[in-house]
């Protein structure tokens, strides 16, 4: 078994078991595409030197268990604020479209009432317990021992019972690279991390019902650091209208962004 989560193919990107998703031994986890799109985008040239602040992936239709292809491109120029779209296709059919912000940082002198500290303490985000006050979980859905998105790729540690409905807690580490040899930058494995809110903070049991996210929007505020990234999430259920998982995402030195997923729920 390969290491990475895709191998690349000339052009193609193609996913192996580490990217196998939890609803489908057939489609791949969303954390794993969004994951491959951020690090594009990342890469994007003109415009690395600014900062991305949000992004966002439509999950089109099950990604499939298939070579992918990528194609990336700039909508918006700019030298303050940039806009990028990006597509994965399987064949000739779209299944996933992911876009990216990226604007010119605050200044770090910026000169505000009360001053920068009093900016960052309006965040009334709960920190998080470091990850190594966590349990140790291999996360499958089935118990299986099958390699997967969830099981292999990802490390993780809970600060919450998992099988406990309600907000939920976790740290989570992409202990796989993407590609074979390339490093994995804390943006990449945010992203990745993003894409288990619904599961983190799920509502509802995983064995009656599906809460499968059909798409994925990233908010930050600041840049991530380091490998481990943590979500504080929760889910909200309306009857007759949506579901929404809401995280705050986090890194070892407190809250970085927010994250959403627009959940598509049925029984099993």
């Amino acid at each position: 078994m390969t290491d990475s989560v895709f191998i690349a193919d000339g052009e193609l990107f193609v996913p192996t078991e580490h990217a196998r998703g939890p609803w489908d031994p057939r489609a791949l986890h969303g954390g794993a595409p969004a994951a491959l799109l951020t690090s594009a985008f990342e890469r994007m040239e003109p415009g690395s030197e600014l900062q991305i602040a949000r992004l966002g992936f439509e999950f089109l239709r099950p990604i499939p268990m298939a070579p992918l292809s990528m194609s990336i491109r700039i909508v918006r120029a700019g030298r303050r604020v940039q806009e990028l779209a990006g597509e994965l296709r399987a064949g000739e059919e779209l299944v996933c479209r992911a876009g990216a912000l990226r604007v010119q940082a605050v200044p770090a002198d910026l000169a505000t009432t009360g001053g920068p500290e009093q900016a960052a303490s309006a965040d009334t985000s709960t920190p998080l317990p470091p990850p190594e006050s966590g349990r140790p979980l291999r996360f499958a859905l089935d118990g299986s021992e099958e390699a997967s998105f969830g099981a292999t790729a990802m490390e993780m540690r809970w600060l919450t019972e998992p099988r406990t409905l309600g907000p939920g807690r976790a740290w989570m580490r992409l202990g796989h690279p993407l590609l074979p040899g390339e490093p994995l930058t804390p943006l990449m494995r945010l992203a990745a991390t993003a894409d288990f809110g619904n599961g983190v903070g799920a509502s509802l049991p995983f064995d009656r019902f599906l809460f499968i996210n059909a798409d994925l929007t990233i908010h930050l505020h600041r840049p991530p650091l380091g490998e481990w990234i943590g979500l504080d999430a929760r889910t909200l259920l309306y009857p007759g209208g949506t579901g929404i998982a809401e995280s705050v995402v986090h890194d070892t030195g407190g809250s970085v962004g927010r994250a959403f997923q627009t959940l598509v729920v049925q029984p099993r």
